[in-house]
């Protein structure tokens, strides 16, 4: 009778001890559920991801911000070779020098228009100092080397052509410099002259010229 009752009192007393433990497992059961229903959802993270097209666009608009380019270039030009009226004449016979200044507008291709202007002494004659209004197109090929053509316009002058040319260009590596690069270039200047009351004339020149750009 002694054991019945100790077997019976820890029976009681393991029963006592058991059903507030599974009181407070089923309490915290619904603060779990509360925390996995407050928890961020995967979907609601992705949506506030930047969309990679709306980065992508803005490319193109810091392009066209980008814009044309502005330059330009002095230097002076030798008339090497005339040939006029079946008469060639070099330098030496007709001593004459040009002092090309130049403005430049680059886009972001290949191709620049160059605006120049072309003041030129001549030393024979009546020594007149002529102006020679020189817009062209300039087409980049490439490791310095650059090909372009000019229409012509001498001021005050009945005469008007036009100026195939070849260029070759080296950079001035100083970066504080305010030239940029300094060339060389073979001019093949082509003039008609139409005087009233005159012979018309045609005239073919072989010149080099050179010069700074900035």
């Amino acid at each position: 009778m002694k054991r019945a009752s100790i077997i019976l009192a820890v029976l009681t007393t393991t029963l006592a001890g058991r059903a507030p433990l599974a009181q407070a497992q089923q309490s915290g059961a619904p603060q779990l559920q509360a925390q996995e229903v407050n928890a961020p959802q995967p979907q609601a993270q992705e949506s506030s991801a930047p969309q990679p097209q709306a980065q992508g666009s803005s490319a193109p608009q810091a392009q066209a911000k980008k814009g044309p380019t502005l330059g330009g270039h002095i230097g002076f030009v030798l008339p090497l070779v005339t040939q006029s009226g079946g008469q060639t004449t070099s330098l030496g016979d007709q001593p004459a020098v040009g002092f090309p200044v130049g403005i430049t507008v680059k886009g972001s291709g290949r191709t620049a228009f160059d605006l120049e202007f072309v003041p030129q002494y001549n030393a024979t004659g009546q020594r007149l100092t002529t102006l020679t209004v020189h817009p062209g197109l300039i087409y980049s090929l490439g490791h310095g080397y650059a090909v372009g053509l000019r229409a012509a316009f001498v001021v005050d002058n009945p005469t008007v052509g036009f100026t195939p040319l070849v260029n070759k260009s080296w950079p001035i590596k100083h970066n504080n410099s305010l030239f940029k690069a300094y060339f060389v270039e073979a001019d093949l200047p082509v003039r008609f002259t139409r005087p009233v009351g005159a012979p018309a004339t045609n005239a073919v020149t072989f010149a080099m010229h050179f010069g700074v750009a900035f």
